[in-house]
């Protein structure tokens, strides 16, 4: 039986590029789909924000040059068509799927607002929440943040390409030691980069539960789910 009833999944767009550099891997979507939607079946209700990292990271080193309010608003759209790509695969995967964003795009997607978002979830549907908080200077991990609280979600779990929370990056330093469970304080005071600074003192002013786990382990995002010891608890 699932641990959360309600949980806000935070996923990288890089994910979706699977094993290219940028773009969308449809094989990589599906599979990912086939996973969230066994976890829907389970009884978990699912929000879920995805970044726009594997479409913007391309065109990064010349928004370096743009005004930040234009880059943002571009990363924004990116988090939108990663949206569409994975409700598009959640919806084939038999879990019925809506994208609501914090732009209005009506054409495109749903506006988001909270009371909205929670009638889908409790009808057992699944949410894909995207362009961030609608502000530039803000991460999808604040928007993140932030659709948890606004939907009452018992769980924020940001999905990585590493194992949890490390005292140092382990993709560079094989030393890094693993914590299974560590303080939002902490957590700032170390500047660990697992979430940004304003995303992480969101949750810990609000009492909101993070769970950081390595989403390239097959089964980790049930196991994460039923509550399982996986990643790092953040509390």
């Amino acid at each position: 039986m699932a641990k959360y009833g309600r949980i806000l999944l935070k996923l990288s767009g890089e994910v979706l590029a699977g094993r290219n550099t940028h773009g969308i891997d449809p094989e990589k979507v599906a599979s990912l789909a086939a996973e969230i939607a066994d976890v829907a079946r389970a009884g978990v209700q699912l929000g879920l924000v995805v970044g726009g990292g594997n479409f913007f990271r391309g065109v990064a080193e010349a928004a370096k040059s743009m005004d930040r309010v234009a880059a943002d608003s571009m990363g924004m759209l990116a988090t939108v068509m990663n949206a569409l790509a994975l409700s598009d695969s959640l919806n084939r995967a038999g879990l019925r799927t809506h994208v609501m964003t914090a732009v209005e795009m009506h054409k495109v997607a749903e506006y988001f607002t909270a009371a909205a978002a929670v009638e889908r979830l409790e009808a057992g549907h699944a949410v894909v929440f995207a362009a961030g908080t609608g502000n530039p200077f803000f991460s999808t991990d604040t928007g993140a943040a932030l659709r948890a609280l606004e939907i009452r979600a018992d769980l924020v779990a940001k999905a990585t390409r590493v194992d949890g929370v490390f005292d140092k990056d382990p993709m560079k330093h094989p030393d890094a030691v693993k914590f299974d469970a560590i303080g939002y304080q902490e957590v700032l005071e170390r500047r660990l980069a697992v979430m940004d600074a304003t995303a992480v003192a969101l949750c810990r002013d609000n009492h909101m539960p993070v769970t950081v786990f390595n989403m390239h382990v097959e089964g980790n995002i049930m196991r994460m789910a039923m509550g399982e010891p996986v990643g790092t608890a953040i509390r």
